[in-house]
């Protein structure tokens, strides 16, 4: 305590009560203001946006500049070598998957999902570079794809990579799936100088109804960074600036794209099965997966060749096709062609990415609902302005492709300047979204979660996982099994390891699969699921029940440390354990 002069004890100013109690309530609004700690992405996502940016640029020149274009005048030229041409390069690029990758059917926007949904955003980082240059090799030699798979994989896979790397930004577990995002928000921006579509597609693209709203502050920074980065490089214009200054739409267009809307929804729906159907079909062939690929990319050499041989001229529905835009839009061709063009690009799609080729086809459907949107121009609407329904075209085949409406009307506008037609497109893309039902070119994309279940905010699994275990080893056979450990300790699903780290759980059912009289030289690995998630003690809870209820339904989740050593499991009775605690600590506070 101070003494004044005159001897009379005082009490410093900023001791008062008061003002202690001002900066009480001053330090709570502030808590409460900051409580997501968003500052932090003001440093992280810009490093996501550069180097993403960089990586993106390199990709695109490479392809668009120097393997592109002079393969396409040599295929126009030499039109009996596209065959064999995009042939060798599907050959390299399944190569490449089968021998450097652990799963050469896990790549590029599928990848990105699914680590989402599934891996809390953590990406290997093993075969980063063989399966950027399988995608080198497919989109590059002819394969009918673009840049967006190695694009927004590349930017995932980085972001995913930089959580690792930058832990003096504090971050956290669930950050790790933001960032995920955040990086294919870079990728989708940079490769089609787009910012503002790389944030909604990344945004959109985990679900079919939803958005990973979490991720939205992120991806904004990051997507306008990248984009910023690449243009530096290779300029800023729109990619396909092809809308006439001053265009403009009078009412009754409005309902010749809804109708536009209803015909592509209706193909992308044909399209959107066919294409999943022979995805799945190839992806559980036993044959090796290069030959698979070069099967494709003969296939897809073929629909190249037929189309030249019926019009003859630089329209060729194979290669990433940024010169077909121009092609399509700014000089004559009958509807026919046109049709035509488009059905064969679909089909050259599926035989390029059907067989696992490594890309996605946002560029593809793009170009086909330009086609199909001037050729319903031309000969239903008989309209001189194509460019209209080129645009709503364009919006309705990426929407009822990818089931991403805001995603395809933004992109319209951002990436072809067209920003007059957005409201035609906006119903082009509705119209089309209903349409195709469920239906979508993703596997991994899914309906959102109804609700984020208040009792599980901030809970990690390590607070509510099962520590004290019964697991099994993989080389015990099942008789022993069922009169030792199954008689004293009945579950319905049991953890399985080898060499002391987790291989996949045993669920009891199984046992009905195998006659009583092997089981005496059936193993428990032998039946053992190993597709098991597993998880960090530190994953978020709600995270870890999305894993639980998600499309692979699972029983139990493994919980394992870095290492890969098992910490204890996961199950929906463990969640449901630990909301009754919850419900009954507030019953009692």
């Amino acid at each position: 305590m101070d003494t004044p002069a005159d001897g009379q004890p005082s009490t410093r100013w900023w001791r008062s009560p008061r003002l202690q109690r001002y900066a009480a309530l001053v330090h709570a609004d502030l808590s409460a203001t900051y409580s997501r700690d968003l500052h932090k992405w003001l440093v992280v996502a810009p490093i996501i946006g550069v180097v993403t940016g960089l990586v993106i640029t390199l990709i695109a020149t490479v392809i668009l500049q120097w393997m592109w274009p002079p393969l396409l005048r040599f295929y126009l030229h030499h039109t009996l070598l596209i065959v064999p041409g995009i042939t060798a390069g599907f050959a390299i690029a399944g190569l490449l998957m089968q021998y450097l990758t652990p799963d050469p059917d896990e790549h590029s926007t599928e990848e990105i999902i699914r680590s989402y949904h599934e891996h809390q955003g953590d990406i290997d980082m093993r075969p980063f570079l063989p399966k950027l240059l399988a995608a080198v090799a497919t989109v590059g030699t002819g394969g009918s794809a673009a840049l967006e798979g190695p694009s927004i994989y590349g930017g995932g896979a980085i972001g995913s990579w930089l959580w690792d790397k930058l832990r003096l930004a504090r971050l956290e577990p669930r950050d790790r799936r933001i960032m995920l995002i955040s990086g294919a928000a870079a990728g989708m921006a940079a490769v089609f100088r787009a910012p503002l579509t790389g944030l909604v597609f990344a945004l959109e693209m985990p679900y079919k109804d939803d958005l990973a709203h979490e991720a939205l502050l992120p991806s904004l920074i990051a997507s306008v960074v990248a984009y910023a980065t690449l243009a530096s490089f290779l300029g800023a214009g729109p990619l396909f600036d092809f809308v006439a200054p001053g265009a403009t739409f009078a009412r009754r267009d409005l309902f010749w794209a809804a109708l536009l809307g209803v015909l592509c929804g209706l193909v992308t729906m044909v399209f959107d099965i066919t294409f999943r159907r022979v995805r799945t079909f190839v992806a559980h062939l036993s044959v090796p997966h290069w030959i698979k690929m070069t099967v494709g990319g003969a296939l897809t050499g073929v629909c190249g060749l037929a189309f030249l041989s019926l019009y003859h001229g630089s329209l060729v529905p194979i290669g990433p096709n940024y010169e077909a835009v121009g092609e399509v839009l700014t000089r004559a061709h009958g509807s026919v062609e046109l049709v035509v063009f488009g059905l064969l690009k679909l089909a050259a799609t599926v035989c390029s990415l059907g067989v696992g080729g490594v890309s996605a086809m946002f560029v593809p459907l793009f170009l086909t609902g330009g086609a199909f949107g001037t050729a319903f121009a031309q000969s239903v609407v008989h309209s001189p302005g194509v460019d209209l329904y080129a645009a709503v075209g364009m919006a309705a085949f990426i929407a009822g492709g990818y089931k991403t409406p805001l995603t395809a009307v933004v992109f319209v506008a951002e990436a072809t300047g067209g920003h007059a037609f957005i409201v035609p497109a906006l119903i082009g893309a509705a119209v089309a979204y209903a349409v195709s039902g469920e239906a979508s070119v993703s596997g991994d994309q899914r309906l959102h979660e109804a609700v984020r279940i208040e009792g599980l905010r901030d809970v990690t699994v390590g607070e509510v996982m099962q520590r004290q275990v019964v697991a099994l080893e993989a080389a015990t056979t099942l008789r022993r099994f069922v009169d030792s450990v199954g008689a004293h300790h009945p579950h319905a699903v049991y953890p399985v390891y080898e060499n002391g780290a987790p291989i996949g759980v045993l669920i009891m059912h199984a046992l009905t699969r195998v006659p009583i009289a092997e089981w005496d030289t059936t193993t428990v690995g032998a039946l053992a699921e190993r597709r098991v998630a597993r998880v960090p003690p530190a994953c978020d809870l709600m995270d870890a029940l999305r894993l639980l209820m998600g499309r692979h339904t699972r029983r139990m989740l493994l919980v394992t440390d870095a290492a890969g050593h098992l910490q204890g499991i996961l199950t929906k009775a463990d969640i449901l354990s630990a909301l009754a605690a919850q419900a009954a600590r507030r019953e009692d506070g």
